[in-house]
């Protein structure tokens, strides 16, 4: 009797093989095609077979496409004359950075030359700033990881309490803060990540002011980015992202 596990090397030896007939055929076409001079030598020595690309949309992560997108756009309007990031995608950083002198800050600092975006080294249980002096701050699709060991970091179940509470400490009063987490059924799946309830974030959050809650949904059927999203809505998700927009009061 066949095993699941052969099942799956055998289900993936087929469609791997029936992807690249059609590339080889399209090798052909292309090589039959080309004038006796042409631009570039074509070789099967020199392929580089993609086999996956021929979708009829084009794929992406849907919470690291949206929820960049919806704080870009917080960040335009909320305007400030610098904006402070620690640790969230370099992709949200870099384009920021082309209207509002930004600053990164990361646990392993990148090494990344823009105009207007500086990179420096940063533990968020330890943030390099004074109390109440950032006005404008983001921290996106990080908290969850934080004290599970995933990226070198040290081993502690409280880790993102402590590095939620370092975020607060530092923001100024009346000062925004753009956190961005996974939300749903809280659970914790070590060590990738923590689902977090979304009643659990606004009581993290105690004394601050939730200007905008909304929501990046799991599935496509579902929707997209949901602006000022209900707190049923985030319940009913399993791994939804939650987009929560802060002001310090």
């Amino acid at each position: 009797m066949i095993e699941i596990k052969q099942l799956k090397k055998l289900h993936r030896i087929l469609y791997r093989t029936f992807f690249m007939i059609f590339i080889i055929k399209d090798y052909f076409k292309f090589k039959k095609m080309l004038f006796k001079n042409s631009r570039f030598e074509v070789s099967l020595v020199n392929t580089f077979p993609q086999i996956f690309d021929k979708t009829i949309t084009t794929s992406y992560d849907r919470h690291y496409v949206y929820h960049t997108a919806w704080a870009a756009r917080k960040v335009k309007e909320i305007n400030p004359k610098e904006h402070i990031d620690i640790s969230s995608s370099l992709f949200f950083s870099s384009i920021v950075s082309a209207f509002v002198p930004t600053k990164f800050y990361d646990y392993r600092p990148a090494v990344l030359n823009l105009s207007n975006l500086q990179s420096y080294e940063g533990n968020l249980l330890k943030l390099p700033f004074e109390d109440y002096s950032v006005f404008s701050l983001s921290c996106m699709h990080t908290i969850e990881h934080v004290g599970l060991g995933r990226y070198g970091d040290e081993i502690d179940p409280d880790g993102d309490i402590k590095a939620i509470n370092e975020l607060k400490r530092v923001v100024a009063f009346g000062g925004n803060i753009l956190f961005v987490t996974p939300v749903g059924k809280q659970i914790l799946r070590f060590n990738a990540h923590r689902v977090y309830a979304y009643e659990s974030i606004v009581k993290y959050f105690e004394g601050f002011e939730l200007v905008e809650f909304s929501l990046i949904h799991e599935y496509e059927e579902n929707g997209g980015l949901t602006i000022n999203a209900t707190k049923a809505l985030s319940d009913s998700e399993e791994y939804g992202c939650g987009c929560f927009w802060f002001k310090k009061v």
